[in-house]
């Protein structure tokens, strides 16, 4: 019990004080996850066929995935982010559009393309912040406000 409320603690904090970058990063990555998760449960079972006792475990991951993806778009800011803000929102929109089909569908191939691209995408950030705290200075075109 200690353990949990230690961990709970330590992510929490990790969240509070983290830069805007940062937090950024940590939705790619939970997204990642949550679309690992999805995928992992989306396999196929020892005869073969997909396993239905999974497709809950299977919904939830992705709804979360989706809700970040969500999270991400209602955090960019079009006055500062100006055309890569716009990209970003209509890439965001396709990603949910592309995850509620596929989720769907079972469709495997089309949650690795997103979670590739999702991939990708925190790469870019990663460098991102990582360049604007050497110079000091915050990443604009998001607004994540806690």
């Amino acid at each position: 019990m200690a353990y949990t409320n230690a961990l709970s603690a330590y992510k929490e904090t990790r969240i509070r004080t983290a830069s805007q970058g940062q937090l950024i990063i940590m939705l790619y990555e939970e997204a990642v996850k949550q679309l690992d998760r999805g995928l992992e449960l989306m396999g196929l079972n020892v005869s073969g066929k997909k396993d239905p006792a999974r497709i809950e475990s299977i919904g939830k991951a992705i709804v979360k995935a989706r809700d970040i993806v969500t999270e991400l778009m209602v955090s960019l800011d079009f006055e500062q982010g100006g055309e890569i803000a716009k990209n970003l929102f209509a890439l965001y929109t396709w990603f949910n559009k592309e995850l509620l089909e596929a989720h769907m569908g079972m469709d495997i191939s089309r949650i690795a393309a997103v979670k590739n691209m999702i991939n990708n995408l925190r790469g870019a950030w990663m460098e991102i912040a990582a360049k604007t705290s050497a110079e000091g200075r915050p990443v604009e075109g998001v607004n994540i406000a806690g």
